[in-house]
């Protein structure tokens, strides 16, 4: 669910089979980077993504969402609904050999869901995304992988935008809650959450997969996970398991994760034991989500006095995550640790049209509005999206 996501992507699908050694062995050339594009760094892995996380967090700060952002983002959608991580050339119709993923749709349909004028693009983008549900009620990376929590938390957050109870969404008699609850581990295990069960059928422990999972079963997304009123983070076991319980013990989790440090430590296999931000920035917002703006204080100052240097290096998805975890959790992304964080997102995309002089009785938002609206009868709306959000 964050910047450093595209590595833990490209392990998946190592996993998932053949696609994966051609992607993760031989990358593309760089493309040619498209003007409505946020960030200036090769797009192929993480283009949806980026794109998708950027203009969520300007639509949370109230920020002004260019027309050209959000073109080029209902653009990779494919005629079936489904996006892949970065289609270089969307006049071309998707084919076979492009890649598309449970990830990029999802988080796409959830920034389409807040951009206005885009409402069937978002409906298509679901409906694919039900269709390639796992009988377990999950989702894998790719459609048919074996289901994980960090696709089945991004999915539950594209599911919500339609409004309808996630646990009526079924496959069979299990819903995406069912997948979901498989993954979490007992108290004895400090109520973590799995990203997916090893060789074995072993369940370990595993920070970005219960950050995204807390927030998930908490019923709620990238666009409406904000800070609750301060409780207690404990873990209890309960003969029936439901997901307000274990989003509990997710976030009891994390909380003990980041008290020494403030931070959450790399778990990329044969990384040097250091400081996880984007893992950081998403455990603020879950523990924000159900603790409240208390249980995040501690991981949120961390990323103030420290993050700086990351995400002008990470780029527009690292501002992102950044802004996510200020608005959650009450803190100003206008002055994060001296930094305004809004500002470094805006000028890494294209600039938002604004009213003129001449102008002035005329609302820049309505003009905003008027810009989405022609860009979607140039024939953008026929996409939802969802890759599988490698950066």
């Amino acid at each position: 669910m964050n910047v450093h996501r595209s590595a833990a992507v490209l392990a998946a699908a190592v996993v998932i089979g053949t696609a994966a050694p051609a992607v993760a062995a031989s990358p593309s050339p760089k493309p040619s980077l498209p003007s409505g594009l946020y960030g200036s760094g090769d797009p192929t892995y993480d283009g949806v993504w980026r794109q998708s996380l950027a203009l969520i967090a300007l639509y949370r700060v109230h920020d002004q969402l260019p027309a050209a952002a959000v073109d080029w983002l209902a653009g990779q959608q494919c005629a079936n609904g489904a996006f892949p991580a970065f289609r270089a050339n969307p006049a071309k119709a998707c084919d076979a050999k492009l890649m598309v993923d449970t990830n990029s749709t999802a988080v796409a349909a959830q920034a389409l869901s807040v951009v206005g004028g885009h409402g069937g693009a978002v409906t298509k983008a679901v409906t694919w995304l039900k269709s390639v549900q796992n009988k377990d009620g999950g989702w894998g990376f790719a459609p048919g992988g074996a289901s994980d929590a960090n696709s089945t938390s991004v999915v539950i957050g594209a599911l919500i935008t339609q409004h309808t109870p996630v646990s009526t969404i079924r496959k069979g008699t299990k819903s995406p809650y069912d997948a979901l609850l498989k993954l979490s581990l007992p108290c004895a295990d400090k109520g973590a959450f799995a990203y997916q069960p090893d060789k074995k059928g072993k369940l370990s422990a595993n920070a970005d997969a219960t950050a995204a999972a807390v927030v998930a079963a908490r019923g709620t997304n990238f666009v409406t996970a904000r800070a609750d009123t301060d409780r207690e983070l404990t873990c209890a076991d309960a003969t029936a398991l439901t997901p307000a319980r274990a989003a509990a013990n997710g976030a009891s989790f994390l909380a003990e994760a980041v008290a020494k440090d403030g931070y959450l430590k790399s778990a990329l296999p044969g990384a040097e034991d250091q400081p996880d931000y984007g893992n950081t920035a998403d455990a603020v917002v879950a523990l924000a989500a159900q603790g409240g703006p208390e249980a995040a204080r501690k991981p949120l100052a961390w990323l103030e006095r420290n993050s700086a240097k990351w995400a002008e290096q990470s780029g527009p998805a690292a501002y992102a995550q950044l802004i996510l975890a200020a608005e959650a959790s009450g803190a100003d992304p206008g002055d994060f640790g001296g930094t305004d964080l809004v500002k470094r997102l805006a000028a890494s995309g294209p600039t938002p049209v604004v009213a003129s002089k001449d102008d002035s009785d005329v609302s820049p938002w309505w003009i905003v509005g008027a810009g989405l609206a022609a860009g979607a009868g140039i024939g953008f709306l026929i996409s939802g999206r969802n890759k599988r959000k490698r950066p």
